[in-house]
């Protein structure tokens, strides 16, 4: 992944972002300029940047023991040179100051960079006037003998351009500003959008996968790379999206939810009211669309709570698919309404009765059965998670969700929301509701993840709250682990919640701090689902109550200025037998 260098700070107010965001590196400038910073100030802001960032020191003919001062007392780890330094200058240096060295370079037209010779670790190649944020002709680049940052001009409207380029790093400075200081929002958008590239999130994504499959995981990647540009693919989906699954879906005033908690306005995004009733179907008719394309004619897929499985069905059954679904035998046990319902839309269900009978397991084994047939075979991922493309593909088929509510609560009530709420298992609704509110710095991310009997118990399935940093069904994230760092077993009344990880972008936003995520007990979310049914008359899915469940602990928190959206993720016909035996009733399907 390509690193990020953020050059030129010199304020306090600048370190907040910077730890937040997480750059690779940070730069001072000690040579004369307009974010000139001298000792003692590098040395107070780099004793509050973040341990994990590198800090590169910038200086122009720097006198030795200047340098070799800020390296022994640890307030730089990077030397970057910017002025005539030649390699006399570096052997004389490197005999006092054992860090790596970057030499930077005033490319210009007739610049040959070819004959490049100087002993360093790095080279920057610079516009011909540094610090001016003026570019160089970037096809001038030819393949240089050490690993480069590029700098001059960079900034979020040519970014793509720049990471084409395919240096080791980017180095900006006047392109992260206004009105010559540092700006918090272009900061954030240029490291998320480098960091968020092509299946990494951070330190998380990637392709942990046998090699069985990696060709098949690059043509799926190459065709969604394809298809989601192609006007003809989006036409098609926007159809099937608008006529059969039905949105738009609601963006609906809960006031009685709003009166009876006495704190912010509750808006509920009705994903309930799509067919099948919940918000799988949006991305599983984005990828059973994408299969068909690549000429696939058999669809897979894993389920927990079932509502991703029916929803696969129902696709492949519009759009004349072979389907076969695989679910934990715990979860058919518990769902088995929608076992029937699968069945009924000509989809095969293959109870899976490995390990704890649950998601996980009905994942493991859907990923076995795809490595030994993968030619007719495309495997429908149900949530943000697994190896790439699939985490990037499924948010972007779910990000419809944010897209309506931003504009939808625009229209209503003339401002954004204070925060936005809900479920998390996997996240797939989670990161459809958060994603096109990620830049709007002002409006909360609220992540409720299942806490089953309590994050102090075994009995749980809140992964941000009690798991570490893995690798498991081909993604690095966190995940609940036991001491010898196996995947424990999860529990969650909610079979939907009921995994052991997260997908890796929302484990990246926990990173960053850009999003929360707090455990809801099962008690917690069975009050919820009958609290909304009995104040709102709507019975939401059992995951979606702890999404309600949250708010209704959080509301006292807000004011009556305050809006908040809670994420309806699906409907609650399936909890319903099974809530009531959680409650003593005796009924059955």
């Amino acid at each position: 992944m390509t690193k990020v260098k953020i050059c030129g700070l010199f304020r306090e107010a600048d370190i907040a972002v910077i730890n937040r965001e997480k750059p690779d590196y940070v730069g001072f400038v000690f040579a004369k300029s307009s974010r000139q910073v001298d000792f003692a100030t590098a040395k107070k802001l780099a004793a509050q940047v973040d341990p994990g960032i590198l800090k590169v020191g910038v200086f122009v003919n720097g006198e030795h023991s200047l340098i070799k001062r800020l390296a022994d007392e640890h307030v730089i780890d990077l030397i970057q040179l910017h002025g005539g330094e030649d390699n006399d200058y570096i052997a004389i240096l490197k005999r006092s100051v054992h860090l790596p060295l970057i030499k930077a370079i005033k490319v210009q037209p007739g610049t040959d960079l070819r004959g490049l010779d100087y002993d360093v670790d790095y080279y920057l190649l610079d516009g011909p006037v540094p610090g001016s944020g003026e570019a160089f002709d970037w096809t001038m680049i030819s393949k240089l003998a050490k690993p480069y940052f590029l700098a001059g001009g960079i900034n979020c409207a040519n970014l793509e351009q720049a990471l084409a380029v395919g240096c080791y790093g980017i180095d900006v400075s006047s392109g992260v500003e206004t009105d010559k200081v540092k700006d918090e929002k272009k900061i954030a958008t240029l490291v998320r959008r480098v960091k968020m590239k092509k299946g990494r999130f951070g330190i998380h994504g990637g392709q942990y996968i046998p090699e069985t499959l990696m060709e098949e995981l690059h043509k799926i990647d190459a065709a969604y790379e394809h298809y989601k540009n192609d006007p003809e693919f989006n036409r098609e989906l926007k159809k099937l999206l608008d006529e059969y699954a039905g949105r738009p879906s609601l963006l609906y005033y809960a006031k009685k939810m709003t009166e009876d908690l006495k704190g912010p306005k509750i808006y509920l995004k009705r994903e309930d009211l799509n067919h099948t009733g919940s918000h799988k179907i949006n991305n599983v008719l984005g990828q059973v669309l994408l299969a068909k394309k690549m000429g696939k004619t058999r669809v897979i897929a894993e389920t927990g709570a079932g509502q991703h499985g029916v929803a696969t069905a129902t696709a492949a059954a519009l759009l004349d698919m072979e389907c076969e679904i695989y679910m934990g035998k715990e979860d058919t046990d518990r769902q088995i309404l929608n076992v029937y319902r699968m069945e009924l839309l000509g989809a095969k269900v293959i109870q899976v009765t490995s390990g704890t009978m649950t998601l996980k397991d009905a994942v493991n084994e859907t990923l076995r059965v795809w490595t030994g047939r993968i030619d007719d075979t495309f495997y429908v991922l149900g949530s943000v998670m697994g190896p790439h493309p699939y985490p990037a593909m499924v948010r972007d088929f779910q990000a419809v969700i944010s897209k309506e509510a931003r504009q939808q609560i625009l229209e209503a009530e003339n401002k954004l929301p204070s925060a936005v709420y809900a479920c998390v298992g996997g996240g797939s609704n989670a990161m459809g509701m958060f994603y096109n509110f990620i830049n709007d710095e002002n409006v909360k991310l609220v992540g409720c993840e299942a806490a089953g009997k309590g994050v102090d118990t075994p009995y749980t399935a809140a992964t941000i709250n009690t798991g570490s940093l893995g690798v498991f069904h081909g993604m690095k994230s966190y995940f609940c682990q036991d001491e010898y760092g196996q995947i424990a077993p999860v529990y969650s009344i909610s079979a939907g919640l009921d995994y052991p990880g997260i997908g890796p972008e929302h484990a990246y936003l926990n990173d960053i701090k850009r999003a929360s995520y707090l455990p809801v007990t099962d008690d917690e979310a069975v009050h919820a689902f009958e609290y909304i049914a009995k104040v709102e008359g709507i019975i939401c899915a059992i995951e979606s109550a702890h999404a309600v469940a949250q708010i209704i602990k959080d509301a006292p928190k807000y004011s009556p200025d305050d809006i908040i959206i809670c994420c309806l993720s699906g409907r609650g016909d399936k909890d319903v037998a099974a809530i009531a035996r959680y409650k003593g009733v005796e009924i059955y399907e």
